[in-house]
C-alpha cells in the first residue's frame, strides 16, 4: 500500500471518528434537554398539585360570613356529603375535602340542617358535622338505655312514630331490611348475623345513647340508620385492638353484651370480662345466668335450677364459649372492658343484695361467698 492510499484511509477514518463524536454530543444535548423538560413538567405539575390542594383546603371566602343553610340527609356517605357542601358553596372541592376527611381517618358525620358559611375553615366545619350542631330543633329525641334487648328497644322507637313493637320487630328482622343494612355497614354488620341460630340479627347492634330526629315520623330504617352510625363510630375507635386480640366485630359485641348484662352499678366490668376470659381458656363453659333468660324471653330477678335445663345454643350452662351472639346493647365501659379485661385468676363472680360483686378463684371460695352472701340471707 502507498503512502498516499494510508494517509486517505487515515483521513477516511478520522473522519469517521468525528462524525460519531459529533452525533453523541447532539444525542447528550437531546438527552440533557429532554430530561431537563420532563424534570420541569413534573415540577410544575407537582407543584401545581400541591398549589391547588393546599388552595382547596382553605376558606371559599375568609370574608363571607353569611350564614347559608345545608341539609345533611340521615344516611349520607362522605362523598354526598362532600358533594352536598361544594354545591352549597361552603368548600371549593369535594373530592379534596373527601381525601381530606379519609386522610384524617375523620368519621360519625351526624344528619341535620346545618348553618355553615364559606369562611369557614375546613376542621371546623368537620368538627360541626361531627358534633351534631345543628340549625333546627329536634322534632324529638328518642333515649335508648344501656342494656336493653332488641324488642325493648322496638317498643321505644315505636312509641313516637306511632308503630307497634310488633311492627317494629317485623322490619327488624325482615331479611331484604337486614341485606340492606349489611350492604351499607358491611364492617359492622356481617355474615355473623345471618347464623341461624342466632334469635334477632340486630340484636346489641343498636347502640345506647340519646339520638335527635329532626322530623317528626322518621322511618324505621331512618332510625335503625342512625344508631348503627353511632355503633360503628364507637366500634371502629376500638377495631385495631379487636385485629390484635383476634375478636371480631361480633364477638366483640357478644362479650360485651355479657358484661353489660352482668354488671351492677358497683361492678368491676373489667373483673367480670376477666373472668369470662379465664373461663374460655380452661375450656370452662361461661353459666352466665342472663344468657338462660334471654334463651327463654324472660326477664326474673331469679334464675331456678330447672331455668338452666333450657334447650337453647344462648344457654351457656349447656354450650361452652359464647352464645351465637349479643343478647342486648353494650354500652361504651362493657365494650372497653370486653377489650382490656383486668388481669386476674378469678373464675367465679356473684352480686350481693346491695349490689356489690364478689370474686373468687375456685369453686369452695364461691360456695363459702354464696353461702355467706346469698343462701345465709334468704
Amino acid at each position: 500500500m502507498s503512502t498516499e492510499e494510508t494517509h486517505s484511509k487515515k483521513d477516511v477514518i478520522r473522519k469517521k471518528m468525528l462524525e460519531h463524536q459529533s452525533e453523541a454530543r447532539i444525542v447528550r444535548k437531546i438527552v440533557l434537554t429532554i430530561t431537563i423538560v420532563t424534570v420541569l413538567i413534573l415540577g410544575i405539575i407537582g407543584g401545581g398539585g400541591y398549589f391547588y390542594i393546599k388552595s382547596a383546603l382553605q376558606p371559599v371566602d375568609k370574608d363571607n360570613k353569611t350564614q347559608k343553610k345545608v341539609d345533611i340527609p340521615i344516611g349520607s356517605s362522605v362523598t354526598g356529603i362532600s358533594e352536598k357542601l361544594e354545591e352549597s358553596g361552603i368548600i371549593k372541592d369535594a373530592k379534596v375535602f373527601k381525601y381530606y376527611v379519609k386522610f384524617k381517618n375523620e368519621a360519625g358525620f351526624m344528619a341535620g340542617e346545618y348553618e355553615l358559611s364559606p369562611s369557614m375553615e375546613i376542621p371546623e366545619i368537620i368538627n360541626r358535622l361531627k358534633t351534631g350542631k345543628v340549625l333546627q330543633q329536634a322534632a324529638f329525641q328518642l333515649t335508648i338505655p344501656e342494656g336493653k334487648q332488641l324488642k325493648e328497644i322496638a317498643q321505644i322507637m315505636g312509641a313516637p312514630v306511632n308503630k307497634s313493637e310488633e311492627e317494629v320487630m317485623n322490619q327488624l328482622n325482615d331479611r331484604t331490611f337486614i341485606q340492606s343494612m349489611m350492604a351499607k355497614y358491611p364492617d359492622l354488620l356481617t355474615t355473623d348475623i345471618l347464623n341461624p341460630n342466632i334469635k334477632y340479627p340486630l340484636e346489641g347492634y343498636l347502640f345506647p345513647a340519646t339520638y335527635p330526629f329532626y322530623k317528626q315520623n322518621p322511618t324505621v330504617e331512618e332510625m335503625v340508620d342512625t344508631m348503627l352510625q353511632q355503633t360503628r363510630k364507637v366500634v371502629a375507635s376500638y377495631m385495631e385492638e379487636t385485629d390484635n386480640e383476634e375478636l371480631t366485630v361480633h364477638q366483640l359485641l357478644t362479650l360485651s353484651s355479657l358484661i353489660e348484662e352482668e354488671a351492677t352499678e358497683k361492678a368491676d366490668r373489667k373483673k367480670i370480662s376477666s373472668v369470662f376470659y379465664n373461663r374460655i381458656e380452661q375450656g370452662m363453659p361461661l353459666q352466665t345466668d342472663p344468657t338462660v333468660l334471654y334463651a327463654q324471653g324472660k326477664h326474673k330477678e331469679r334464675v331456678l335450677y330447672a331455668d338452666l335445663e333450657v334447650k337453647s345454643p344462648y344457654n351457656t350452662y349447656k354450650h361452652k364459649g359464647l352464645p351465637p351472639g349479643p343478647i342486648a346493647n353494650a354500652g361504651k365501659d362493657s365494650i372497653d372492658a370486653a377489650i382490656h379485661p383486668e388481669a386476674t385468676k378469678h373464675l367465679y363472680f356473684l352480686a350481693t343484695g346491695e349490689g356489690d360483686v364478689v370474686f373468687t378463684n375456685t369453686l369452695d371460695e364461691h360456695n363459702a361467698a354464696k353461702a355467706k352472701y346469698i343462701t345465709n340471707n334468704n
